[in-house]
């Protein structure tokens, strides 16, 4: 849990790290039996390859974070793009229900024209026989 409360994370144990390597560093050079000038050389190049490796992490994880946003935004991108096909695709699946539908009951309908014709034709054939029985 104590670890999730920490917003950077990595980059905060990378910018500690850095600080206590640096410490680390002027602190073994100020120990170091050596002549003022040739201390202070060395600290000034310790300073530069701090920053130089400084400079070039950010750079790192400023190119990764970059690529992170990029996958994302492609993700997102190709998310919407599948949606959009499954919300296509499911229209033109309930057309084509609507309109199979439509043409059952329209030949039900049909059907019960012809039957109601084909019944009324009977009824008449019934109708003029008891007529003519009379």
């Amino acid at each position: 849990m104590a670890e999730n409360q920490s917003g950077g994370g990595g980059a905060d144990k990378l910018v500690y790290f850095l600080i206590g390597a640096g410490i680390g560093a002027i602190t073994a050079l100020l120990f170091a039996p050596k002549s003022g000038s040739e201390l202070r050389s060395e600290i000034a190049d310790a300073t530069r390859k701090g920053i130089d490796y400084a400079r070039d992490t950010g750079r790192e994880i400023s190119e990764r974070a970059s690529d992170y946003y990029q996958t994302g935004v492609e993700r997102a991108s190709d998310m919407t793009s599948r949606g959009k096909e499954a919300v296509s695709d499911l229209t033109d699946r309930g057309k084509d229900l609507i309109n199979r539908q439509k043409a059952q009951f329209a030949a039900a309908i049909e059907a019960g024209k012809q039957g109601y014709r084909e019944a009324k034709q009977a009824d008449q054939g019934k109708v003029s026989a008891a007529v003519e029985e009379s």
